[in-house]
């Protein structure tokens, strides 16, 4: 009898599992994977591409009213909550499908079931069977945090429900400062909903450049949205259908539903890691993995939001696709973590690349910044308050692009093109040099000559 059933066995159908199972198959691995609840993981199913498609959905009021200013009669136009949500989920049925399709034409198997470890090389699928295999991927993913029990938990919303709310509410509570707790926020406003967001923090969006989260503030509370930062949900009460959330500042808010989008932590319940000696990284709670992706236990590795590192869907595929190539495909790749670009859709949307000047003035000792904000040129008819942001982070010494940063219509699409030239390391000069596009908004990014801000640290004695 073989030592071993199969060669890999991957646990989760997200967009690094199931990658990872496609091109290790592809290199001749025997293949199978599982998944107990919906094939495509978090992205697919219930975040990025239904965020996305709400995101689009909530934008037509706003495009709805700037038409008036270009001459549009446009009828008074009703927004139908249900037949959102129906197309949406037959969108991502088919989304699933294809995935599950793509594994299977791969030459993988595909199981419809939970795993879990009895040893470092054994799985027991819900079914009742018992998988040996030689090597073992993990990549769960990652689970709503709702933080700390508070009184009335139990009637909060995660980003896993709110996309099967049966009915639009008309005022919603929404706790977090993040990706999704912007968008989130953004998306109702848009539909008209009044929406207020709490965040424990001094702003929204830690971590991003402090330009960016003073300009996004700004541009939601101009779009109606009250933003109460320094503060918390400490207890909700229900009141028939209603919700009644008490801050910890003491102010009590009514609202139709409260959501917490707080973060999100690890999917590691449940899977028996301690029977196979899988070790946990005690600074995120994570899958520890070294720098290939493997964990504490030579055979067994873990890739996406399981380990906690950079929680976004293409570096959970990068790191999927490497770890395939790297043991089935007898080719080392080591996944590059620095520049990768990333994108908030709220509205306006933010496109991010590089490091923040906070980040950039710590590690150069001479920096530049080139900055701008500006009414786009839409708005001039369209009569609405908005204005775009544009900022590069330079280290003076080198006179390379270190950081890219926007806010404005179409900037995730600008800074994805923009990852690519600082990914080359690009100069300011590279970028004074190019030829601008006109009339654009990007057009800002090779026409800012002279610096907003200087910094130069002085030398040690």
């Amino acid at each position: 009898m073989a030592e071993f059933d199969i060669d890999l066995f991957v646990i989760g159908g997200g967009s690094g599992g199931v990658r990872a199972a496609r091109i290790a198959a592809g290199h001749g691995a025997r293949v199978m994977i599982a998944e107990e609840y919906r094939m495509g993981g978090t992205c697919v199913i219930r975040g990025c591409v239904p965020k996305k498609l709400l995101v689009y959905a909530s934008h037509f009021h706003q495009d709805i009213e700037d038409a008036a200013g270009f001459g549009w009669t446009i009828p008074s136009a009703t927004f139908d909550w249900p037949t959102m949500i129906a197309n949406k989920d037959r969108e991502i049925a088919r989304l699933e499908a294809a995935y599950t399709t793509n594994v299977e034409k791969s030459g993988a198997r595909v199981v419809k079931t939970r795993a879990v470890f009895e040893d470092a090389h054994t799985l027991r699928l819900g079914t009742g069977e018992t998988i040996r295999s030689k090597t073992i991927l993990i990549a769960t993913g990652g689970a709503p945090n709702h933080g700390q029990a508070i009184p009335g938990i139990e009637h909060v919303i995660s980003s896993n429900e709110v996309f099967h709310l049966p009915t639009l509410p008309r005022r919603i509570l929404i706790q977090g400062g993040g990706y999704i707790a912007l968008e989130f926020a953004c998306i109702f406003a848009g539909f008209g909903c009044d929406v207020t967001l709490v965040y424990r923090g001094d702003n929204v969006l830690r971590g991003f450049d402090e330009d960016v989260r003073d300009h996004v503030r700004s541009e939601m509370e101009k779009a109606g949205i009250t933003i109460l930062t320094g503060c918390t949900v400490n207890k909700i009460d229900k009141h028939g259908k209603e919700f009644t959330s008490h801050l910890s500042g003491g102010a009590s808010i009514a609202s139709d539903q409260v959501m917490f989008a707080i973060g999100r932590h690890p999917n590691i319940g449940g899977l028996g890691l301690e029977k196979a000696g899988v070790a946990i990284n005690p600074n995120n709670g994570g899958i520890q993995v070294d720098s290939f992706s493997r964990t504490s236990v030579p055979n067994i590795y873990a890739v996406g939001d399981v380990t906690h590192r950079i929680n976004l869907t293409p570096v959970a595929i990068r790191e999927g696709h490497a770890f395939a190539d790297t043991v089935f495909g007898k080719r080392t790749v080591e996944v590059d973590h620095a520049d990768i670009p990333t994108a908030v859709f709220c509205q306006p949307e933010v496109g991010t690349v590089g490091l923040t000047e906070t980040q950039a003035r710590a590690q150069f000792s001479h920096v530049d910044i080139y900055k701008t904000s500006f009414r786009p040129m839409k708005a001039t008819i369209s009569g609405r308050d908005t204005r775009v942001l544009m900022k590069l982070v330079v280290d003076g010494s080198t006179d390379r692009v270190v950081g890219c940063h926007i806010v404005g219509d179409c900037a995730a699409e600008t800074v994805q093109v923009l990852g690519i030239a600082i990914k080359m390391k690009a100069t300011k000069a590279d970028f004074d040099a190019t030829m601008a596009l006109h009339p654009t908004a990007a057009e800002e990014l090779v026409t800012m000559r002279t610096p907003s801000a200087r910094y130069v640290r002085e030398a040690a004695e």
